[in-house]
């Protein structure tokens, strides 16, 4: 049985060869943490290929920098890994020729929203995807019994302006006004009153 198998995947190779066809993987797309934007108190793992001693965990500190062996204090907050790793690179160069560096996020603790108000439980939420208004809503176990459902409010700081979006809980959860279950940033505040 084993054999007919081998006997049947060889033709079918031999036939893709000569027919001119190949199976070629899809193209790798760019990991989504490349496209992170880093802020306060996330934690980064930075380490230069074949160098342990320049392997370290850092920790974004609140005025937005990391401090790196060799070439001190990096700005980090609002750079992407890809951003941090290229200036990184530049810095390093001078003292490690050729550097292979990796940067990883560890923890994404500045990715996170705050669910206020009459839920069953208010607080803070890392974001470790895209989150809407109604699953951050879920997260906090849901509106109390007492709370006003159609004068939800999510504040969002935007280029340092507070908006303010409107979320009416009822009509969203029976089909209407469903572009208000928007997804949420990094920073916003759900209020339910």
């Amino acid at each position: 049985m084993k054999r007919n198998c081998w006997k049947l995947l060889l033709i079918s190779v031999f036939f893709l060869v000569v027919s001119g066809q190949s199976y070629a993987a899809e193209p790798q797309k760019e990991p989504a943490e490349t496209n992170y934007i880093i802020g306060p108190g996330d934690v980064l793992i930075i380490s230069i290929w074949k160098d342990e001693s320049l392997t370290q965990e850092v920790l974004v500190l609140p005025d937005g920098t990391i401090s790196f062996p060799l070439i001190g204090l990096v700005k980090a907050e609002g750079k992407t890994i890809t951003d941090l790793k290229t200036e990184i690179e530049k810095r390093i160069k001078k003292f490690v020729p050729d550097p292979v560096l990796w940067v990883s996020v560890k923890n994404m603790n500045s990715s996170c929203i705050y669910v206020l108000g009459r839920v069953n439980n208010p607080g803070r939420f890392i974001l470790n995807s895209q989150v809407s208004i109604l699953q951050a809503l879920a997260m906090a176990g849901g509106v109390t019994a007492f709370a006003s459902n159609n004068d939800i409010k999510v504040f969002r700081q935007e280029r340092g302006v507070t908006i303010l979006l409107p979320f009416h809980y009822d009509s969203v959860i029976k089909g209407k006004h469903i572009e208000e279950n928007v997804s949420l940033k990094r920073g916003d505040v759900v209020i339910v009153p």
